[in-house]
């Protein structure tokens, strides 16, 4: 009991004296803490934004219902130009295809079609929305693909689609701009000079990567096709199998189908994509993994240099505090005690300063939580991987020095000036 009393007080004591010599060499300390805050920010920072963003992924990229694929000529994620003429070569999937391709699936429970453009200066009377509002084109089942309900009012029909109706829902952002005090269902806007009635409004969403996921209108697919159509226009034909063991199958059969349909020969590779919320989000990582480890690899550059810069700290701590060393030796101080109270200087300063970099990391990789308005998030996991870090780069850099204090001779510490 007595000896483990003693080793007890012996860390204390050496704590006690480790923070005493930070203190009284301020500036020193201060530069030591900065070299390791930036190393553990840069890596934390840019770890939480990532995290920040990934964490949104599912609900920001979840843009199709559950047990959901879509067809499309382009890939939903693209990272800068590669592939592009790639792409761009492909025959557009217009309607007669996606009609043919409805008549002969069997295995799905659904079939969508949807196309998009924007539109602006969409009227109501005296009021105008001069920003511009997704217009998409779609039939009864967009809004299910789209993972929204309707709030009021009804959906689009299939008899809506086949005439050609000039009818539209709304997504919330419109109403609000266009009906602030009354009720739309019934009312005519205008969209690019057609009067369109209002047959419906869809729920709030809110805002997902920082865009609003209400600012738009439906029509039906053909009326969209008629007015809106250019040479760029190409379909997206939504898929929803029967249950999740069932999708593979039914992803199979839209591929088959397709591929006939678009009359792809056999060997060739598909001249068109298949999105779905699980590939986009493995996509999405894929993205996010270089630059994981691209902030990694500088913040490994700059911890060793911080780490470094610790063991340069604690030499000249050592060769301005022989005096000390000897005074402490020769009144009962054994190799053990010097060993320990200047490491145990070196993992203060590495962990205060991890510390300072993890918290500092946290709030400056959440504004990209603020800018997106995306819930915040503490990668607990990364912060505990950085004071780790910190504790093996303080003991690691930290050891020499406080062995050479530790064998330094106490008589000629004593004579030292």
């Amino acid at each position: 009991m007595f000896g483990l009393s003693r080793t007890k007080n012996g860390i204390m004591e050496s704590f006690r004296m480790a923070i005493d010599a930070i203190r009284q060499n301020k500036l020193r300390s201060i530069l030591t803490l900065l070299g390791i805050s930036i190393g553990v920010f840069s890596v934390i920072g840019v770890m939480t934004a990532i995290r920040t963003l990934e964490s949104s992924v599912e609900s920001g990229l979840n843009v199709f219902g559950t047990n959901t694929f879509v067809i499309q000529k382009w890939p939903g994620i693209m990272v800068g130009n590669h592939g592009d003429e790639k792409y761009r070569n492909r025959k557009n999937i217009d309607y007669p295809q996606y009609e043919e391709f409805k008549r002969r699936a069997r295995m799905p429970i659904m079939v969508s079609v949807s196309e998009g453009t924007s539109a602006r200066n969409v009227k109501y009377r005296d009021k105008t929305v001069k920003r511009s509002i997704e217009l998409i084109g779609g039939d009864e089942g967009t809004i299910r693909t789209y993972n929204t309900y309707i709030a009021d009012g009804r959906n689009v029909t299939t008899d809506d689609v086949h005439s050609v109706r000039n009818v539209c829902l709304l997504g919330m952002d419109v109403v609000d701009r266009l009906f602030p005090f009354e009720d739309p269902i019934g009312k005519t806007i205008q969209i690019r000079g057609l009067d369109y009635n209002v047959i419906g409004i869809t729920e709030r969403k809110g805002e997902a990567f920082g865009g609003s996921q209400d600012n738009y209108i439906a029509i039906p697919i053909t009326n969209f096709l008629q007015h809106f159509k250019n040479r760029w226009t190409t379909l997206s034909i939504s898929v929803e199998a029967p249950s999740a063991e069932e999708y593979d199958k039914t992803m199979d059969e839209a591929i088959g189908l397709l591929r006939a349909i678009r009359k792809v020969p056999p060997g060739k590779e598909n001249d068109f994509e298949i999105e779905s919320n699980a590939e986009m989000i493995e996509r999405f990582s894929g993205f996010t993994s270089g630059i994981k480890l691209f902030a990694l690899s500088i913040s490994v550059i700059a911890l060793l240099v911080a780490g470094i810069g610790i063991m340069n700290i604690m030499l000249v701590s050592v060769t301005d505090r022989i005096k000390e060393i000897g005074i402490r030796k020769a009144i009962g101080a054994t190799r053990t005690d010097i060993l320990t109270q200047f490491l145990t200087e070196a993992i203060f300063l590495s962990e205060f300063g991890g510390i300072v970099g993890v918290i500092l990391g946290i709030a400056g990789g959440n504004i990209v939580a603020v800018i997106f308005k995306v819930p915040a998030v503490i990668p607990f996991d990364w912060a505990l991987y950085g004071l780790i870090v910190c504790s093996i780069i303080g003991i690691g850099f930290g050891i020499y020095p406080a062995w050479r204090a530790s064998n330094l001779d106490p008589i000629e510490s004593l004579r030292y000036e």
